[in-house]
């Protein structure tokens, strides 16, 4: 099992813009240091859902922020590690949509949001054809 280490005011500024972004998912970039074992979060880059007629339920990765975040990582010495998204009303747990656009090697933190607040963050990462669970330390 991997461990995702999420410092806390990393931890706090997703949920802050996942519960923000109400009712709509909201997503963002991961960036940081990728070792066998531990994947390390230095920053989140924000980036803007511009799914074209579902918001509520699918995300789509302005492709202009994921480039810029690429390029913040680099100045940086780091990489993008993976992909945090919000689930509106529904579990923080990976749909068949974010199966079928998952990258082997990332992360994937979900936040639960309900009426508006968030009230869980799981991640998950791609193992083969399915998600296992990563354990979130700060």
């Amino acid at each position: 099992m991997t461990t995702l280490r999420l410092p806390s005011p990393l931890r706090d500024t997703i949920i802050a813009a996942a519960q923000t972004g109400y009712p709509d998912e909201v997503c963002g970039l991961l960036l940081g240091r990728q070792d066998p074992d531990v994947v390390t979060v230095c920053a989140v880059h924000p980036a803007r859902n511009v799914h074209p007629d579902r918001t509520a339920d699918r995300f789509l990765i302005e492709p202009q922020d994921y480039l810029d975040a690429e390029y913040a990582a680099a100045a940086d010495g780091l990489q993008v590690v993976g992909v945090w998204h919000s689930h509106p009303d529904h579990p923080p747990r990976p749909s068949d949509t974010d199966r079928e656009f998952a990258w082997a090697g990332w992360s994937y933190p979900i936040v639960s949001v309900n009426g508006g607040v968030a009230t869980e963050l799981r991640s998950w990462r791609l193992e083969g054809e399915t998600f296992g669970e990563e354990e979130v330390l700060p």
